[in-house]
């Protein structure tokens, strides 16, 4: 008799079914025989028979993936839950172990396609590109970026503005409207400034758009103490790539495919994802996966630890 000779057209869980059947109908027969009949490993057949354990640590850690998943509303992805679980839970857990608990529970990262933002206006003023892509500053308060985007909302469009400090990629002053102005900008900007306690000497960069080109902003540029402008070359968003990113992140992980019914509730969304959720929970890979609060409040524990020691 050929080994697997009666196997034939049966795939693996169908041979390991009759193999147990059979087994149960004569509990005199020799198990490692059937193996051999149905050219079965006798490993795989009492792997199968064996009852499987359910681990509470798994159910556990299951749960804890679900609640951040739900928390980031569906957006983040496996390399995202490593990183929070590691902060904020000291959980360690390789991206293929997550991703593989993800699979299981039919968790799927749900992010949106973005949108291009288009310029109306005449240029002012403009002023030369001093940041140069230099993009990693080595404190706080020494580089902010702005930039403007679109907000989809019902019969039509709002605009946010925004202030990144690059050190930690952070968030320091934004702005919601419904025009795409220098007033607009210049909140944005005021908002940074004040809630930084008005730092000296920033260099803040943007795009060429003329809600930073225009007399208005340069006054307001002009009303904190040492600022300097510096604009990217027209038509290159590559100079001013992390806001990008940041509007990116923003469309993709919490903006819904169809936008927001109003004015009101996209501002309402935009504040949750900024101080409930970008700021000191989502984990950004430019600061080690730290997000941008914790690193900042790890630099300045630093410093604070080493003006003492010295």
């Amino acid at each position: 008799m050929k080994k697997g000779f009666c196997s034939a057209g049966l795939g693996q869980p169908e041979r390991l079914s009759l193999i147990s059947k059979l087994a149960e109908q004569d509990k005199q027969a020799s198990k490692s025989l059937l193996c051999k009949l149905f050219g079965v490993m006798k490993s795989s057949y009492y792997y199968e028979v064996k009852p499987k354990l359910i681990s509470l640590d798994t159910i556990k850690t299951k749960a804890l993936i679900r609640q951040i998943f739900n928390d980031s509303k569906r957006s983040a992805g496996a390399r995202s839950i490593v990183a929070i679980l590691m902060n904020e839970h000291n959980i360690k857990l390789s991206r293929y172990r997550v991703g593989k608990l993800m699979a299981q529970m039919e968790l799927k990262s749900c992010q949106l396609k973005t949108h291009k933002y288009k310029h109306a206006d005449d240029v002012h003023k403009t002023y030369d590109n001093i940041l140069t892509r230099n993009f990693s500053p080595n404190a706080p308060n020494q580089v902010w970026t702005g930039d403007v985007t679109y907000i989809r909302i019902k019969g039509g469009w709002c605009y946010l503005a925004v202030v990144l400090d690059l050190f930690a990629r952070r968030v320091v002053g934004f702005s919601v409207s419904e025009s795409p102005d220098s007033s607009l900008t210049t909140k944005a900007l005021q908002m940074a400034y004040h809630t930084r306690l008005k730092p000296r000497g920033v260099l803040f960069h943007s795009d060429q758009g003329t809600h930073y080109t225009s007399k208005i902003f340069a006054g307001s540029v002009a009303s904190c103490d040492g600022m300097t402008q510096s604009m990217s070359r027209r038509g290159n968003c590559w100079n001013n790539a992390p806001t990008e990113r940041f509007f990116r992140s923003f469309k993709t992980e919490w903006m819904p495919k169809g936008g927001y019914e109003n004015i009101a509730e996209a501002k309402s969304a935009i504040i949750d994802y900024i101080w409930g959720y970008y700021q000191t929970i989502r984990p950004h890979r430019f600061n080690d996966y730290l997000p941008p609060a914790e690193k900042e409040k790890r630099y300045f524990n630093q410093n604070l630890l080493s003006s003492v020691l010295n």
